[in-house]
């Protein structure tokens, strides 16, 4: 039976793990942290609420890094001793080699909000091919912005189609103007204050709460595992050689692989120009 793994039992693993537990769409999680202490507690209280939440996913827990093997997918979070942490820096680097090394071929997905540079060092230091790992954080930002795009034109988030570019959060860069509510452009729907208001309030939506983020991790692992008809999302890439780490947020299409397609994007021209200050002035 196939399994999604997660890497660290902190306050986004777990969080994770609950959310792809109640919805219900994977057969099995493993939480897998050094501290199986916490790992184990963690599964057991998800697994003892399956009745009463009415879900059947299997919920366990392990120590040892090798319990990735099998996985249909790998999410990177945060250890349970530093819990409001992502992996980050050598020590993430050198799990993600081990990662890498006993699983050729699995969808490797991070899920923290600071992982940019993880899925590019991942690529240009590991080897890892670039399709095969991406970061599913600016989806959550992308959630942000749908919900207040909502809120000024009294629709559901669900009307709402929006993208994020550039480099967050330092050089976000949102396409407003090929963004769409109901179908039509977002631009032609909502007046000057209130795209004023909105633009304004891209920068304070980052870094995306933990909740959030695992909202967004777990979209793109059901996605990769189960399909469906909603296969777009803003995630982390590595932006191709260069100096130093360094990870851009496109639009993507997923398939059990991992990536199967970088959707282009219309951009006007301030916002082409924006995409390349962003691209060329992260250093």
């Amino acid at each position: 039976m196939s399994f999604i793994a997660i890497l660290g039992a902190g306050t986004l693993g777990g969080a994770l793990a609950h959310k792809l537990a109640g919805r219900d769409r994977v057969r099995a999680v493993r939480l897998i942290d050094p501290a199986s202490g916490v790992a184990a507690g963690k599964a057991l209280d998800i697994q003892q609420a399956g009745p009463v939440e009415r879900f059947d996913t299997r919920v366990t827990a392990a120590r040892e890094i090798d319990a990735v093997i099998g996985a249909a997918a790998v999410v990177v979070t945060g250890p349970a001793d530093t819990p409001e942490e992502d992996w980050q820096g050598e020590a993430a680097l050198a799990l993600l080699g081990r990662v890498a090394g006993l699983t050729r071929r699995t969808p490797i997905v991070c899920a923290g909000a600071s992982q940019g540079p993880l899925v590019a060092t991942g690529v240009r230091r590991l080897g890892i091919d670039r399709t095969r790992i991406f970061g599913s954080a600016p989806g959550a930002l992308v959630s942000g912005l749908r919900a207040l795009v909502a809120l000024e034109a009294r629709v559901s988030p669900g009307e709402v189609a929006i993208n994020l570019l550039g480099v967050p959060p330092a050089h976000p860069v949102v396409p407003w103007s090929s963004a769409t509510i109901g179908g039509y452009p977002l631009e032609d729907s909502l007046s000057p204050p209130q795209l004023a208001r909105l633009r304004n309030r891209v920068e304070h939506l980052w870094p995306p709460g933990p909740f959030v983020l695992a909202s967004a991790a777990a979209r793109v692992v059901e996605a990769l595992v189960v399909g469906g008809a909603r296969r777009r999302f803003a995630c982390f890439i590595d932006d191709g050689p260069g100096e130093g780490p360094g990870a851009r947020s496109v639009g993507v299409t997923l398939g059990p692989a991992g990536i199967d397609e970088i959707l282009p994007v219309t951009l006007s021209r301030l916002e082409r120009v924006q995409l390349e200050n962003a691209l060329g002035g992260r250093d």
